[in-house]
C-alpha cells in the first residue's frame, strides 16, 4: 500500500474517532450504550471481521508462513513480559504501582484498535500475525496478566478467574479461522457473506467507541503525567523501530516487518482497566494510560507505518 492510500486510511481513521466523540459529547452514546456497543465489537464484529478476512482469499501466506509467525508471536511476548518488569523501573514508578505500567507494556490494543487498522492499512497477510498476536494475547492475560494484577486478590464473593476465560470467543474465532485457512476450507456463501457483512462493522465501530472513551475521560489531566508520555516514547516509538530493524536484520519480510511494527505501535489496551475495576483496584493510572496513548497513537502509528512502508521498499 502506498504513502497516499495509508496516510488517507489513517485520516479516515481520524475522523471515524471524531464521529465518537462528537456522539459521546452530544449525548447520543452514553456509558451504558458504548459498554453494550463494545460487547458487540469484542464478541461479535472482530472475530468476525478475523474469519472474513481468511474467507476473502486475498491472504496468500503458505502453512510455512503461518509456523513462523506463531514462533515470532512467541517471541514477542516474551520480549514484552521482560519488558513489563524493566519500564516500571525505568520510569522509577513506586513499588505498588509498577503492575500498571507492566500490563500496559505487555497488554496493548492488539485487537479493538490493531485488527481494524491492518485491515485497513496493511497488506492482507498481515492479518496473519495480528490473528496470531491477538491469540498469545488472550493466552497469556488471562495466565500471566491476571496473576500481575490480582496479586491473590479476586472479585467480591467471586473465585480466581478460571483459565477457562483463556477460550472467549475471540480466541475461539481465531482458531477457527486458522483451521479454515490450513486447510483452505470453503464455506457456504450464505455462511461467508454473513460473516463479511458483521465483519465490515468492525472499523466504524471500534473508532467511534474509542472517540467515546476519549471524550469521557479527564483527558486533560491525564496530559499532565510525565510518567505516561515516557511510556509512550519508549514502549510506543522506540520499541516498533527496534522491531523494525531487528526484523530487517534477521531477513524478514516487508508485511511481517509492519505487521509486527504495528502490533508494537498500538496504544493501552482496555481490558487490564476492566478487570482492576471488578477487583477494586485504582484504575487512575491505567485510565490515563489508556487516553493519552490512544489519541498519541493516532499520530505515531500514521508516521511509523508511513515511513516504514517507504524505508521497506
Amino acid at each position: 500500500m502506498s504513502l497516499p492510500v495509508i496516510l488517507q486510511q489513517m485520516g479516515v481513521i481520524f475522523i471515524l474517532v471524531a464521529i465518537g466523540i462528537i456522539l459521546q459529547k452530544r449525548g447520543i452514546v452514553d456509558n451504558v450504550t458504548s459498554k453494550k456497543l463494545s460487547t458487540i465489537v469484542v464478541d461479535v464484529c472482530n472475530p468476525a471481521l478475523i474469519l472474513a478476512s481468511i474467507l476473502s482469499g486475498n491472504i496468500t501466506a503458505t502453512h510455512k508462513d503461518l509456523v513462523i509467525v506463531a514462533g515470532l508471536g512467541a517471541a514477542f511476548y516474551a520480549f514484552l513480559i521482560a519488558l513489563g518488569f524493566v519500564i516500571p523501573l525505568l520510569l522509577h514508578v513506586k513499588p505498588d504501582k509498577r503492575k500498571f505500567y507492566n500490563l500496559m507494556t505487555v497488554y496493548t490494543n492488539t485487537g479493538f484498535l490493531g485488527i481494524p487498522v491492518a485491515k485497513a492499512v496493511l497488506p492482507p497477510n498481515a492479518l496473519i500475525y495480528v490473528i496470531v498476536i491477538n491469540i498469545f494475547y488472550s493466552l497469556l492475560f488471562y495466565t500471566h496478566g491476571l496473576m500481575i494484577l490480582g496479586k491473590g486478590k479476586t472479585e467480591a464473593g467471586k473465585k480466581k478467574q478460571p483459565l477457562l476465560n483463556i477460550f472467549n470467543i475471540g480466541t475461539v474465532m481465531a482458531i477457527i479461522s486458522l483451521v479454515v485457512f490450513w486447510f483452505d476450507l470453503k464455506l457456504p456463501p450464505l455462511v461467508s457473506n454473513t460473516v463479511e457483512y458483521i465483519g465490515n462493522a468492525t472499523i466504524f465501530l471500534s473508532m467511534a467507541l474509542l472517540g467515546v472513551m476519549i471524550a469521557r475521560s479527564d483527558f486533560v489531566g491525564s496530559l499532565k503525567n510525565f510518567r505516561i508520555w515516557i511510556y509512550i516514547v519508549l514502549r510506543m516509538i522506540i520499541i516498533p523501530i527496534a522491531i523494525v530493524f531487528i526484523m530487517k536484520a534477521l531477513g524478514f519480510d516487508r508485511t511481517a516487518i509492519l505487521a509486527m511494527c504495528l502490533m508494537g505501535a498500538v496504544p493501552v489496551g482496555n481490558l487490564p482497566m476492566i478487570r482492576a475495576e471488578k477487583i477494586g483496584e485504582d484504575t487512575s493510572i491505567l485510565s490515563s494510560g489508556i487516553a493519552v496513548s490512544t489519541v498519541v497513537s493516532g499520530i505515531t502509528i500514521t508516521a511509523l507505518i508511513s515511513i516504514f512502508t517507504a524505508y521497506l521498499k
